[in-house]
């Protein structure tokens, strides 16, 4: 049987969970023959052209590096020539043609962060934030022409605190993803696991997040609320809209905070007060307390400073 270590692997991925798996393989000297990835592109305001951390590290390990738009037959040939044993593939964004998942002798795993078949799809980690899980993992999967449909190798849970944002979740299941793919690889190369069906009537899928979807609803509970700006953190973050001189204003919320409201409530939805020293804003159940915001056009601030600033922000509606 063929050492794992020496199989002639593909790595595909693009996000920065993607190049944690990457440096796993690396670090543990696996045979990495190319790298795919996602194509350079414009970010910002300023449409800066910027690199998926995949490529920066493959780069670095000196790595052939692809960047193919679709796989057309000509990429799906120099695929071929390649004469991987397996394909390697962690939050890639392309799904793989079966002519491709076809090419690699042991086949091609995927590793997603989630404990299939719940969040399938794109963004899991969000979804799992957003839903307010307490736990959800990682799964290494044998891939198949569906979305994360294919059979399973390996799982393993992973807990989440009330307090973790998404970069600090990202970076614990990646941690742990990739340790798990490298405890799988010899297993599955040996052929000492045995795959396992998914369970289709228990699968949930992903919402795939757009910018609009930090838009806040106030009618939501303040949980709800929470969670989003935990899910949606650093992108695209949470806002709402006040009201200044007959103009609706973008109104990012950086930090915030739950309070629990013992009373039914005493303000409009989405109105802001003083509560104490602390400035409240009422949801559909609880209350937001803000802590740093940044008003359209303006730098951020913490909330005291923008107070003094805006001192009629007190007892408006935000939308």
């Amino acid at each position: 049987m063929k050492d794992p270590i020496k199989l002639k692997t593909i790595f595909m991925g693009t996000s920065r969970f993607a190049a944690e798996i990457l440096s796993g393989l690396v670090a543990s000297k696996y045979n990495i023959v190319s790298v795919y990835t996602g194509v350079d592109k414009k970010n910002g305001r300023e449409q800066k052209m910027t690199t998926s951390e995949v490529k920066i590290l493959a780069e670095k390990n000196k790595l052939p590096v692809f960047e193919p738009e679709k796989f057309d037959e000509q990429v799906i040939a120099a695929i071929r020539a390649q004469e991987p044993d397996i394909i390697i593939v962690a939050a890639y964004g392309k799904i793989l043609p079966n002519a491709v998942l076809k090419i690699p002798g042991f086949g091609a795993l995927n590793v997603h962060p989630s404990l299939l078949p719940s969040f399938r799809g794109p963004s899991p980690i969000q979804n799992a934030i957003l839903e307010g899980e307490t736990r959800t993992g990682t799964t290494i999967m044998l891939m198949n022409e569906g979305v994360d449909t294919g059979d399973i190798l390996a799982q393993e849970e992973v807990f989440l605190s009330p307090e973790e944002k998404y970069p600090e979740v990202m970076e614990k299941i990646a941690d742990i993803s990739a340790k798990l793919l490298i405890k799988t690889l010899p297993l599955w190369v040996e052929r000492k696991i045995s795959p396992q069906k998914q369970n289709d009537s228990d699968a949930t899928t992903c919402q795939l997040i757009e910018r609009s979807d930090g838009h806040i609803i106030w009618t939501d509970s303040a949980t709800s609320i929470y969670n989003r700006s935990r899910a949606f953190h650093p992108w695209p973050g949470i806002f709402t809209y006040w009201e200044k001189d007959g103009y609706n204003l973008r109104l990012k919320l950086h930090e915030i905070s739950i309070f629990h409201a013992s009373s039914n409530a005493e303000h409009q939805i989405g109105e802001i007060f003083k509560l104490d020293e602390k400035v409240a804003v009422q949801t559909g159940e609880d209350l937001i307390i803000l802590e740093n915001v940044q008003l359209e056009g303006k730098n951020k601030a913490n909330i005291s400073d923008f107070i003094n600033g805006y001192p009629k922000f007190i007892g408006s509606l935000l939308k």
